[in-house]
């Protein structure tokens, strides 16, 4: 969960009233935070947030904001966010930014001296957007300008690596950006999002100053923003324009809570994005939602009327309007958390308090047991461990190469699976389909150990299931393996067999081929009918693959579907 540090006087100038220790603990659930740590000799006041949907949230600007507005009752408005007519500044987007880092989001900050508590915040909440928000600054990135320096219109667009020279943040010498990413620390660091491009990203402006090389590093020219700059120019770049502008706007309001007047910036692209081809940044992307009453009352479990519900958003930053169907409502322009009706349910509960609520006990007795299914595996795990297998608990992520390619099933029929979207490492990329390649694994670091080896897991599996709700299906899955000079088909048959004679299931063996087993050495284990799993001795290339010397033989099928 994000942590971050926010000094209490630097807090109470933006709440707008005087924050005690004892007011900071008491208004943080408004914002689902906690207090984890205080230096009393600086002020410093370490905050855990319990909310990863509201990046508006990870600064001090942001938990004073929603602080004041439910002291208020209201929250204040910021009127640069519908602004009409072109804008004094523009930035010009390059053709061929759409397969680099196609959006760009911009605005001035006018009129706000700098200060030191002021930059520590700023740079703070750049660091938690781009790396949090913006997963690394890969989707999203920051930059912070001293605007007076700079001559517009600005262009954004594509360099060649050794093009051109400007000296970076942290050094004194010129770079090109091709040194930048093989120097410089944040280019060791971020240069893998754009080094694979032919030509890189870069903003320069109409005398050819370099502003930045995004999402790496600004200029030292005119990217070191300092104490007592009353003009600043703040740029966000990604791969999605809605979290590109999401982010801008959250930095805007934090600015303009400070007391900066900000300026919209025009951003003329030669390409048709979602928002058309000039978007006016900062913009308010809220869509106006119809929620029902009863929904929320529902939810919350108590009555609590038109008037209390609307009070209570309201307060909490909503645009609210009654409607015959119950109430419309719309998120502030730094908010784009709104997913369902309990999104709004919550934050009633949480305007109103918690503590507010009476409980209900419940009203029916009930005595937990366990399912019947998890009965079935108890009886098979005691079953193998008196046959001398030894349990497993792996963990149900791993990689396609483990689960594909170190099986033998590329290009085959058997590959298919089910990936992770956005994932943070290539190691935990995917659900296993099977429990077999964990098994492997764990046999390949385990070549000194006495064999024979028998080892077996029951776990849930996850298989593509195109009819399914969710395009794919879980079941529950039992694997065991021997590893021995002597393991062969004949001997992990004979276990199986004990196993369903002891289980009263009866099952059939089909002869078969398949990519991880030997032909010849390989069934599919079918139980009143149903194809239920494989028992066979691998194959030399998967054993290979997996680096196991010793011969090796295994079956797996579903407790989901047998009948027991």
């Amino acid at each position: 969960m994000p942590t971050i540090s926010i000094f209490q006087e630097d807090f109470s100038q933006l709440v707008g009233q005087p924050a005690s220790m004892a007011d900071i603990e008491q208004w943080m659930p408004l914002v689902k935070g906690e207090v984890k740590d205080t230096v009393h000799d600086t002020g410093e006041v370490r905050v855990e947030l319990q909310d990863t949907n509201r990046p508006d949230l990870w600064c001090v600007e942001g938990i004073a904001r929603q602080i004041r507005s439910v002291l208020a009752g209201n929250l204040k408005t910021y009127p640069f966010f519908c602004t009409r007519g072109r804008a004094k500044r523009q930035i010009q987007v390059m053709q061929g930014m759409e397969t680099v880092r196609p959006y760009v989001a911009a605005c001035a900050s006018l009129g706000y001296p700098m200060t030191q508590d002021g930059l520590a915040q700023c740079i703070q909440t750049q660091e938690k957007l781009a790396n949090a928000f913006g997963r690394n600054r890969e989707t999203v990135s920051i930059g912070l300008y001293r605007l007076s320096s700079i001559a517009f219109p600005v262009t954004y667009g594509l360099v060649k690596p050794d093009e051109i020279r400007f000296t970076p943040l942290g050094f004194d010498e010129k770079m090109t950006p091709h040194e930048v990413l093989t120097v410089h620390p944040k280019g060791l660091e971020y240069g893998g999002i754009v080094a694979h491009h032919e030509r890189l990203p870069l903003l320069w402006d109409t005398n050819g100053q370099v502003l930045s090389f995004p999402p790496i590093i600004n200029s030292r020219e005119l990217g070191e923003v300092q104490i007592g700059d009353t003009e600043l120019l703040v740029e966000v770049t990604g791969t999605d324009l809605s979290m590109v502008i999401l982010a801008l706007n959250i930095f805007a309001s934090n600015l303009a809570d400070r007391g900066a007047s900000i300026e919209p910036i025009d951003i003329v692209y030669p390409y048709e994005t979602a928002m058309g081809k000039t978007v006016k940044t900062p913009c308010d992307m809220s869509n106006t939602q119809q929620v029902s009453f009863h929904a929320i009352e529902q939810a919350l479990g108590m009555p609590l009327g038109q008037k209390a519900i609307q009070s209570a958003l309201a307060s909490y930053g909503y645009q609210v309007k009654s409607t015959r169907q119950g109430i419309s409502v719309k998120l502030p322009a730094f908010r784009n958390d709104f997913m369902h009706v309990m999104d709004v349910a919550e934050d009633v509960a949480i305007t109103r308090g918690y503590d507010s609520f009476s409980p209900i006990m419940p009203q029916t007795f009930t005595v937990g047991t366990l399912s019947e299914q998890e009965q079935t595996s108890d009886r098979l795990r005691d079953l193998l461990v008196g046959f001398g297998f030894q349990e497993i608990f792996s963990n149900i992520l791993a990689s396609r190469q483990e689960f594909v390619e170190r099986m033998r099933l590329t290009d085959t029929e058997h590959e298919s699976l089910v990936e992770i979207d956005n994932i943070m490492s290539l190691t935990y990329a995917c659900l296993r389909p099977s429990i077999l390649p964990c098994l492997l694994r764990v046999e390949a670091l385990s070549p000194r150990v006495f064999y024979p080896h028998l080892l077996f897991e029951v776990g849930e599996v996850a298989r593509v299931d195109e009819e399914a709700n969710v395009g794919s299906r879980t079941v529950l899955s039992l694997a065991a393996i021997s590893a021995h000079p002597g393991a062969n088909f004949s001997e992990i048959h004979s276990y199986l067999d004990l196993l369903m004679y002891y289980m009263a299931c009866p099952y059939e063996l089909e002869p078969v081929s398949h990519p991880s087993y030997l032909d010849g050495r390989v069934g599919q284990i079918r139980c009143q009918g149903l194809m239920v799993g494989y028992i066979g001795e691998f194959h030399p290339e998967v054993l290979e693959a997996w680096q196991i010397d010793m011969p090796t033989s295994g079956f797996e099928f579903e407790i989901t579907t047998s009948k027991s």
